[in-house]
C-alpha cells in the first residue's frame, strides 16, 4: 500500500502523474498503473475508487495505490540458447532470432524468449512485467529479428520503461521493402497526410495507429484515432531492375513504439516489407511476379525486418549503452543475391 500526495503545476492525466510520483524503488509503468486502476486498487482520500486513467490530477490530492503481491510464474524454464550481447546484474540485451515469440500466449506456451530467460536468469528477473512476461520491457514481433533489452530488477524495469515513455531510447531497424518511397507517385502526387519528405533520402511518417476496423488481428494507420506513432525513414540503398519495380533498403528509427509500427507505416506508404504475410502487398509488383526475381522473394520466409541498433541509458549506472547486431544470415543472403543481380545488370 502506497500513499502519495500529488504535486502538479497544472491538471494532467492522473496515470501520468502517478508514473512520475510513485517511488522509484517500486517503479510502475503507465500500463501497469492503468491495470491497477481498472482492478480497483487506486483510490482517493475519501476511499473513492479512481478507475479512469484520463481523469485530471489535482495538486495536493491524496491517492492510495495498492500494490498486489507478486505471484510465482507458472511459465516453465527451458534451456534454449540465447545470443546475449550485453549482461550485468541489472539487465541483459538479447539478439532475438526470427521465429521466436517474446512471451507465452495461447498457442505459444513454450519455446519463447521468456522460457529461455527463466532458465538463464533463474530468479533474477523483474516481476513488474507480469506473470507471463517477467523482465520484458518491450517486445519485437515473432518474425522480426534483433535486439531486445530485458530487466532483472523492478527498479531497472521502471527506469527503462520511463525511457521508452519519454522516447529517449534509440531503436533503429533495417527493412527491405518493395519500391522506393522517395519515388512513389502515391506520396509525390497525392502528398498523403502525415508524411514529410525531409530530404532526398529522409522521410518522417506521423500517423496514429489503432486496431484495424475490420481485421482485428491487424493494426492500421488513422488520422484521428489510436495512439500517436512516428517513424523516421532513411534510404540506405535502392535496387532497380529493367521492367521491374525497385527494392529499397531502409533504416527505420522509432520515435514511438506501437504494435507493428514500422510494418503499418510502410503499408500506409505502399512500400510493404518483403516477406510480410500480414501487411503484404495488395497487388503483386512486376518484380514479385517476374520469372527471374519472383522466386527470390517468394522463398523469403518472414518479414525482412531486423532490430539492428539499441541505445539507452543504464538506469542504475547512468552509462549510455549502445549496441548493434548485424543483419542475420537470411537477410544477408537476400542482399547478396540482389547485389549479384545488380552487378550482372551492369555487365
Amino acid at each position: 500500500m502506497v500513499k502519495i500526495v500529488l504535486e502538479v503545476s497544472k491538471p494532467e492525466r492522473i496515470d501520468k502523474t502517478l508514473v512520475r510520483m510513485i517511488p522509484q524503488e517500486i517503479g510502475l509503468s503507465r500500463s501497469q498503473i492503468k491495470s491497477l486502476m481498472a482492478s480497483g486498487r487506486v483510490s482517493d482520500e475519501s476511499k473513492n475508487l479512481l478507475t479512469d486513467p484520463s481523469q485530471k490530477s489535482l495538486n495536493g490530492q491524496e491517492v492510495t495505490v495498492e500494490i498486489p503481491a507478486l505471484k510465482l510464474s507458472s511459465v516453465q524454464a527451458e534451456n534454449i540458447e540465447l545470443d546475449i550481447r550485453y549482461e550485468d546484474s541489472d539487465l541483459l540485451v538479447v539478439n532475438k532470432l526470427a521465429g521466436m515469440v517474446v512471451h507465452p500466449a495461447p498457442g505459444n506456451e513454450s519455446g519463447t524468449l521468456v522460457n529461455a530467460l527463466l532458465y538463464h536468469c533463474k530468479d533474477s528477473l523483474s516481476g513488474i512485467g507480469g506473470i507471463m512476461r517477467p523482465g520484458i520491457v518491450h517486445r519485437i514481433d515473432k518474425d522480426t529479428s534483433g535486439l531486445i533489452v530485458v530487466a532483472k530488477t523492478d527498479k531497472v524495469h521502471a527506469g527503462l520503461a520511463k525511457q521508452f515513455y519519454n522516447h529517449t531510447i534509440d531503436r533503429r531497424y533495417i527493412a527491405l521493402v518493395h519500391g522506393n518511397p522517395w519515388k512513389s507517385r502515391k506520396i509525390l502526387c497525392n502528398k498523403i497526410d502525415g508524411v514529410i519528405i525531409k530530404d532526398d533520402n529522409k522521410i518522417k511518417v506521423s500517423r496514429r495507429i489503432a486496431r484495424h476496423s475490420i481485421d482485428r488481428k491487424k493494426m492500421a494507420a488513422y488520422p484521428d484515432k489510436g495512439r500517436t506513432a512516428v517513424t523516421n525513414l532513411l534510404l540506405k540503398k535502392s535496387y532497380g531492375f529493367e521492367s521491374c519495380s525497385t527494392i529499397s533498403v531502409l533504416e527505420c528509427r522509432l520515435e514511438t513504439g506501437r504494435t507493428h509500427q514500422i510494418r503499418v507505416h510502410l503499408d500506409y506508404l505502399g512500400n510493404n516489407i518483403i516477406g510480410d504475410k500480414v501487411y503484404g502487398l495488395k497487388k503483386k509488383t512486376k518484380f514479385a511476379t517476374s520469372q527471374k526475381f519472383g522466386p527470390l522473394l517468394n522463398r523469403f520466409p518472414r518479414q525482412a525486418l531486423h532490430a539492428k541498433t539499441l541505445s539507452f541509458t543504464h538506469p542504475r549506472s547512468g552509462e549510455r549503452i549502445s549496441l548493434e547486431a548485424d543483419v542475420p544470415k537470411d537477410i544477408k543472403e537476400l542482399l547478396s543475391q540482389l547485389d549479384e543481380m545488380e552487378q550482372s545488370k551492369v555487365r
